[in-house]
């Protein structure tokens, strides 16, 4: 699971590797792309393309004081495009099973008091 930053950094990545194939990106592109809430400097920015080469999201083919060469995987298109989806059907999946489990929760603490009630009298 990828944390913000790093969807941020991919989301870069995508738009700038357009055709799958490997591209020469310095670090100074992507840092000047960031929104500034997710500024960074460039050894904060080498651990994310680290961190994206070990999820298989990209495959760096050299790095050279801050010029990459490297290439967005189809796996990264397949996670943009998931959670894109996921943000469009609005609530998600955990949400309404906790919904479903609070008003089974609370029809089952009824029924246990209400037996309990007719029980004792």
């Amino acid at each position: 699971m990828l944390d913000l930053k790093s969807q941020t950094v991919l989301k870069i990545l995508i738009k700038e590797c357009k055709n799958g194939g490997y591209k020469i990106i310095e670090t100074s592109d992507i840092i000047s792309a960031l929104p500034e809430r997710y500024k960074t400097d460039a050894e904060g920015l080498k651990n994310i393309l680290t961190y994206l080469e070990h999820s298989d999201c990209i495959s760096i083919k050299y790095d050279d004081d801050g010029v990459y060469c490297l290439a967005v995987l189809p796996y990264a298109y397949k996670m943009v495009e998931t959670k894109q989806e996921q943000k469009k059907k609005g609530i998600t999946l955990p949400l309404k099973i906790y919904i479903i489990i609070f008003f089974l929760s609370f029809a089952a603490s009824f029924l246990g008091a209400l037996l309990s009630k007719l029980i004792y009298f």
